[in-house]
């Protein structure tokens, strides 16, 4: 996608995102693909049909990311944000995992799920978006006549010491065969590949599960075309190439004005899908008054994620307006928003962002994210139930232990409450 112009590669890149966002969230709502809800069938139920749904959009993901880059038509070294930088944030990837883990259980939903909900007419959901976007805009950007950031104030000094400096890219490929990083990453995503497509498509009810596959594959899909996008996006100048980004760091040289520069750079980079910090993004979009000048991949598919549930939920029928059934439902959701919103920008991404995305680059803090975000839903959920049936015999502590022994993390004889 080469042109002259950068206003109107840019304009080209925003609305081919909006589009893809558009599919994502329609095919997301139509299939009601949720990882929270896959966790939950998982936990509660026994059924891992939404697993299955996840893991097959993150097989076509990743296999496509691994051949198109060996063909040079995804640029992931250059990703924003950086998955691949050779500081692995290993603390702040399980942290806030972790921490989004929780929130998004408390909040029903991750952060696909709380647009795809805006759009189906959760106003519930609304709220929760709102408080996100505060939390993840100040943890990325300094509070008012203010040089600190929350990121700054209760995290930075003692958790980025702990990061591990790789030397080479943290990504599989990197850091097994630094020599010839490219092939290695194709052919450690190819066997990873297989390896769960064997495991998703053995279910025989899988197999059956139109919505399921068709899930899996729409979602993996757009966050491949979410790569492609933004790593094929060239202006012209003088029968040079110039990427997005490449052209803003150049701009004085090349443009004659500095009408329709973007605000900031780095959101110029090949990049996909994801959704927290984005939010924060919003909010700040909004406080500019609409600045043309601070959209962004992230505020589009916001947006279009928003607008492809409305539409779906218009065509289907099912546009339903939802609030807060008691005022401890109101707490429960604004405490899950703030949680998701610091742990969403401390783990680099949410269950798209780090769990399809980042996984997709192979880099080793999205799977370490990915583990802690199922793990802080899994015991979030168990907590409840166990809460849920043993009402006030059951403390959190209680409950805590008691789901930790469930899941082979404590020995049995430390339980206070019987298994159920």
């Amino acid at each position: 996608m080469i042109f002259d112009g950068f206003i109107e590669a840019e304009t080209v890149f925003l609305w081919a995102i909006f589009a893809l966002a558009l599919l994502l969230g329609a095919a997301a709502n139509k299939t009601n693909f949720c990882t929270m809800g896959a966790v939950s069938d998982w936990v509660n139920m026994g059924d891992l049909g939404r697993i299955r749904a996840w893991l097959l959009a993150i097989a076509v993901a990743m296999l496509g990311v691994v051949i198109l880059e060996t063909m040079g038509l995804v640029n992931a070294d250059a990703a924003f944000p950086p998955y691949r930088s050779s500081q692995l944030v290993w603390a702040e990837n399980l942290l806030g995992g972790l921490l989004f883990g929780v929130g998004m259980t408390l909040a029903s939903g991750c952060g696909n799920k709380t647009l795809i909900r805006i759009g189906g007419g959760n106003v519930k959901s609304v709220v929760v978006l709102v408080v996100i976007a505060v939390i993840a805009y100040y943890m990325m950007n300094p509070f008012p006549d203010s040089d600190q950031t929350l990121f700054g104030l209760f995290f930075y000094d003692w958790i980025r010491p702990l990061a591990i400096d790789t030397g080479e890219a943290q990504d599989f490929g990197s850091l097994l065969n630094s020599d010839n990083a490219l092939m290695t990453r194709l052919v450690i995503g190819i066997v990873l590949v297989l390896a769960i497509l064997i495991f998703v498509f053995k279910s025989a009810d899988f197999r059956s599960s139109r919505d399921n596959i068709l899930g899996g594959i729409i979602v993996g899909l757009v966050v491949l075309g979410g790569w492609y996008v933004s790593s094929n996006v060239k202006i012209n100048v003088d029968d040079e190439l110039y990427s997005l980004t490449d052209y803003y760091g150049e701009w004085d040289m090349l443009a004659d004005s500095e009408e329709g520069k973007p605000a900031l750079g780095r959101p110029l980079s090949p990049q996909s899908f994801t959704f927290i910090n984005p939010m924060g993004q919003t909010f700040g979009y909004v406080g500019s008054g609409l600045n043309r000048s601070m959209l962004t991949f992230g505020i589009m598919a916001l947006l279009g994620v928003i607008t492809g549930s409305f539409l779906w939920a218009l065509l289907s029928k099912n546009l339903r307006f939802e609030w807060f059934v008691s005022f401890k439902d109101f707490v429960t959701h604004i405490m899950g928003a703030v949680l998701m919103g610091f742990g969403g920008v401390l783990a680099l991404g949410c269950t798209i962002g780090q769990g399809i995305t980042g996984i997709a680059t192979l880099a080793t803090g999205s799977f370490l994210a990915l583990i802690a975000i199922v793990f802080g839903c899994a015991i979030t959920m168990k907590v409840q139930y166990y809460k849920l049936v043993y009402e006030e015999e059951a403390s959190f502590l209680k409950a805590l232990v008691a789901s930790l022994a469930d899941m082979k993390l404590l020995p049995n004889s430390l339980r206070k409450l019987d298994a159920v």
